[in-house]
């Protein structure tokens, strides 16, 4: 085929392939007029004890660099259970426990990352988990309250308290998921000073180094009691 027709002939032939597959889908299209599946009635979450689903939880850390940027990290190995009642919020009961070692600083120089971990810092070798524990929820809102506790870090026990907010759960999903299912976001502040961990911070009136107050950004989802029909059955 030489040039001319070849010009002349691609156009006319993609054309024709779009044309026909468009009338294709069309017709299948047309063909399917079966409704998708409801879905079934959502029930609220019960009370109970409920673990964190670690598929669908993060942990982050925000802290100034030199005053130029916000530096973000986070810890990708923690645990959580919560002792949780809708309509009880104020009595959940919440204790949370980080692999300090899990500290996750992307493409971070090694020197940077070993000072972080090392003794300098989380002295993770030493302090290898950091735990928080609730002591009392006061309720602000419908669904946001306040969890105020103990953050145990690098060997100090200080006061912590994270603002948070109930978003939502149900009672389990027959075949889809057969848990309850709740799902929180909450947030804190404190400074790594108090926890013998001032290694560059900055002078005062000064940004040079690495600031002092850290701020902690959760979200987690929870699984929790099975439902009746198929307690005993794995999620």
């Amino acid at each position: 085929m030489n040039n001319t027709i070849r010009t002349v002939f691609q156009p006319i032939a993609a054309s024709a392939v779009a044309i026909l597959l468009g009338v294709y889908c069309a017709a299948s299209r047309a063909a399917d007029t079966s409704a998708p599946p409801a879905m079934p009635p959502v029930t609220a979450p019960p009370a109970g004890v409920y673990h964190i689903d670690k598929a669908h939880a993060s942990l982050q850390l925000r802290v100034s660099h030199m005053g130029f940027s916000t530096y973000t990290t986070r810890f990708s190995s923690f645990d959580a259970t919560l002792t949780f009642d809708p309509d009880n919020i104020p009595a959940s009961k919440l204790e949370a426990t980080i692999e300090s070692a899990s500290l996750q600083m992307d493409a971070a120089p090694k020197m940077c990352l070993d000072i972080v971990k090392g003794p300098k810092l989380l002295d993770t070798a030493k302090f290898p988990k950091i735990v928080f524990r609730s002591d009392s929820i006061r309720m602000t809102g419908a669904k946001t309250f306040e969890i105020s506790g103990t953050l145990d870090l690098h060997g100090v026990t200080r006061p912590l308290v994270l603002t948070a907010s109930y978003n939502g759960g149900y009672g389990g999903i027959p075949n889809m998921d057969p848990h309850a299912r709740i799902g929180f976001s909450a947030h804190g502040t404190f400074k790594r000073s108090d926890f013998d961990m001032g290694f560059g911070v900055p002078a005062p009136g000064s940004t040079m180094g690495v600031g002092d107050l850290i701020d902690v950004t959760i979200e987690a989802e929870f699984s929790g009691p099975a439902l009746a029909n198929t307690a005993g059955k794995s999620h």
